[in-house]
């Protein structure tokens, strides 16, 4: 059996050039550990983050590991594990510390716990860029904001892999998805892939354009990944007594309390998924039906080489992407 991995790792925070490619030694995997030949890795803006040291934890240098998205075959199971075998494809939804567990290398032993079993129809690509994505769509509009047809959503970020999952997901809930984008650039793409209406932040007046789109009574939900100064404008936009859901801070500086009361204030993070069974279960069954359907489908909007992690941190903070950037692995 292997006894090596190749693995990215980072020995001083910065941008991405301090990413290296090194051979780390792979021990056997524990009693309740899975060791899974990495194939794909979906990246997320929080490693980028986490890299530059700006994230909500800070990294253990030196030799920090870096992700938590990927998808691969199971080569060897632990003494203690259920329900997965040698030859299994899986997806990896890791909650573990990057610093010593982060998924960027061509093999990882992870937490059986972390594993989610990869349907046959689904590739390594898009499984590793379902997930993440999928599950913080799903859980803030749907667990979080009970959405229902008819409700109108404002979203931003609305480029990013998760802005697009929520463009989907409220158009197969009924819902109408007001997509707003950083600059125009994107909004013929971001109509084709299902917006009903796109604004350009930078073209000023956000909230009395929102207000014009939705009949002059605002978003019952607001679905947020910038936070920073202009969140109490962004709750502006919400109905009387709507729903500011934030689950991002693109914009590390402080937020204002938005003081258009009533309005009701959400921070969310995925761990209210992923660390609830039920609602994983949940998740995973609507999810599932979605991609069955056809009205769930990840935006792929570039794959590099593990080779190039360099330049595939460069293209994630580029901000030109529309959907999820992935890295692929040849063994």
């Amino acid at each position: 059996m292997v006894n090596h991995a190749r693995a990215v790792l980072f020995h001083e925070l910065g941008g991405p050039d301090v990413l290296k490619i090194e051979e780390v030694r792979l021990d056997a995997p524990g009693p309740d550990e899975v060791r899974v030949r990495v194939d794909a890795i979906g990246l997320n803006r929080a490693e980028a983050l986490f890299r530059a040291g700006t994230y909500y934890y800070q990294p253990t240098l030196p030799g920090s590991r870096l992700g938590f998205e990927a998808a691969g075959t199971v080569e060897e199971i632990g003494a203690e594990v259920a329900g997965f075998a040698s030859g299994d494809a899986v997806s990896i939804i890791s909650d573990q510390e990057m610093s010593r567990h982060g998924v960027y290398a061509d093999r990882v032993n992870v937490p059986a716990q972390s594993l989610l079993s990869r349907p046959a129809p689904l590739d390594a690509i898009t499984g590793a860029a379902l997930w993440t994505t999928y599950l913080t769509a799903y859980g803030a509009l749907v667990e979080v904001g009970r959405t229902k047809p008819g409700d109108r959503i404002v979203i931003t970020a609305a480029s990013s892999s998760v802005g697009l999952a929520a463009i989907q997901i409220a158009n197969h809930l009924g819902a109408v998805p007001i997509a707003v984008t950083r600059t125009a650039a994107k909004s013929t793409r971001l109509l084709q892939a299902g917006a009903a209406h796109v604004i350009a932040a930078d073209e000023g007046d956000l909230v009395n354009r929102i207000h014009a789109v939705t009949g002059g009574k605002g978003a019952r939900i607001v679905f947020d990944a910038v936070a920073g100064p202009g969140l109490s404008e962004l709750a502006e936009t919400s109905a009387a007594d709507g729903l500011l859901i934030v689950y991002g801070w693109l914009d590390p500086r402080p937020a204002s309390l938005p003081m258009n009361w009533p309005i009701t204030v959400h921070g969310f993070n995925v761990d209210l998924i992923t660390a609830a069974p039920a609602r994983m279960s949940r998740a995973r069954a609507f999810i599932e039906a979605g991609l069955r359907a056809g009205t769930l489908k990840p935006a792929i909007d570039r794959t590099f080489d593990l080779a190039d992690i360099v330049q595939a941190h460069r293209h994630l903070e580029s901000n030109t992407q529309l959907g999820k950037i992935v890295v692929t692995i040849q063994h």
